[in-house]
């Protein structure tokens, strides 16, 4: 695989074009992404401040709405067919089993709640969302997204600094996909294996911290 291919990983699915123009549709997401990433910090605010937190498909569904409104003609719901992804040897499940397993991935994080580490369930999270790619289109940004609402929940703040998880994976892709495709690996072998996702994230969440420190007028060691 060429380095340009390791960049980036595409849903293609058959589905409407809503935005042709290309400079239209990277305007378009990119207002999106600031309604999502807003949608994501409302959502953490709200069960922060109620004390309690389920995670629930339609929490996901509506953030990958907030990501693909006016984009996608299937903004908000699930894929109705198959998808494939470019790059990627993981080949999604049929779209008839999407549902049940987005649920069952929501029992997993729920079901573990005050067991697992934050870091865990935020990895969990981040691939299996795109093992199941449940979307036509908006799964990696909808997993990310979904991923750090969990973490700042279940770690009980929302997080400070900057550049966050999220746009420090869209930075540089290659550690997220290679941690996704050892997670890929070791579910073929029977095993829920997020350990080098898990380790991507605690590296990553230490330099969003690390950011908010040196904005606050820390220094770092040399």
């Amino acid at each position: 695989m060429t380095g340009s291919e390791r960049d980036r990983r595409d849903s293609r699915a058959l589905e409407p074009e809503l935005i042709s123009d290309p400079q239209a549709k990277a305007a378009a997401e990119a207002r999106n992404g600031f309604r999502q990433y807003d949608a994501a910090i409302g959502a953490i605010h709200s069960s922060l401040d109620r004390g309690s937190f389920k995670l629930r498909p339609s929490l996901i569904l509506g953030l990958q709405r907030e990501a693909l409104a006016g984009i996608s003609a299937y903004a908000g719901n699930y894929r109705p067919g198959g998808v494939a992804i470019e790059g990627s040897k993981h080949e999604p499940v049929g779209a008839h089993l999407v549902p049940e397993l987005v649920e069952d991935m929501c029992d997993y994080v729920n079901d573990r709640w005050n067991e697992s580490t934050p870091i865990h369930l935020a990895a969990y999270l981040m691939w299996r969302l795109n093992w199941i790619h449940p979307f036509a289109d908006g799964n990696g940004r909808t997993s990310r997204i979904v991923s750090y609402v969990v973490l700042s929940i279940r770690a009980g703040a929302i997080l400070p600094g900057t550049p966050t998880i999220p746009d420090q994976i869209v930075d540089n892709r290659n550690p997220y996909f290679e941690a996704l495709d050892a997670a890929d690996a070791a579910c073929r072998e029977g095993k829920i294996d997020v350990s080098k996702m898990e380790d991507l994230l605690a590296t990553l969440l230490a330099k969003q911290l690390a950011g908010f420190y040196q904005a606050a007028g820390g220094r770092l060691p040399e």
